[in-house]
């Protein structure tokens, strides 16, 4: 179906920024000066430009071609039609690289409804990813990879997320062992506990 301006998903696919980055404890409220004073307003506040070149256009959170893009791969990976994406249908995403580990503590930490998936939560993990390393992006995946909540990782932990990856490793062709991984972690990271 055709999308066009103006349409519900593209209001909550701009607020949802917002919220991500200004809401951090989930009340579903902001402050208007946050907001104001925020450079996500002045991304917002770009479009007015009407010399915006298109290859900026297109990174623009706000505007209406990235909003398309996001909106339509939901709607590419929604394969049942039912307006909500299940486990096995998030998975597919960015070609189907998330294993089946991270996908189920992306169901368990994100509220879902009735074990699937709405736009909104779609959203936030497409926040998170394109904006990983800023506190946001950080506290949204480091809930999914502390699966004890206990602080920090340990080498169970990170043997639990490797584990499918280096099977499709394996089935590549490529000979990599968890402790090589796992040593490298933990020798950039230089713990004061070595077991975490």
């Amino acid at each position: 179906r055709p999308l066009r301006p103006g349409a519900p998903y593209y209001v909550v696919t701009a607020v949802r920024k917002f919220f991500f980055f200004l809401d951090p404890g989930r009340k579903d409220r902001i402050m208007i000066r946050e907001v104001m004073s925020s450079p996500i307003l002045d991304e917002l506040l770009l479009l007015k430009d009407d010399a915006i070149p298109d290859e900026e256009l297109r990174k623009n959170w706000f505007s209406l071609p990235y909003v398309v893009d996001v909106y339509s791969t939901y709607l590419h990976l929604d394969t049942d039609r039912n307006g909500m994406l299940s486990k096995s249908e998030f998975a597919q995403f960015n070609g189907g690289g998330l294993t089946h580990v991270f996908v189920d503590r992306v169901f368990q930490e994100l509220p879902t409804f009735k074990g699937e998936m709405d736009y909104k939560m779609f959203l936030d993990y497409v926040l998170a990813s394109r904006y990983k390393r800023t506190p946001q992006g950080l506290r949204f995946f480091w809930r999914i990879l502390d699966i004890k909540k206990q602080g920090y990782l340990t080498q169970f932990t990170i043997n639990y997320f490797l584990r499918e990856v280096l099977k499709r490793a394996a089935a590549l062709g490529y000979d990599i062992r968890v402790e090589d991984v796992k040593d490298e972690i933990f020798d950039m990271v230089r713990p004061k506990d070595p077991l975490r």
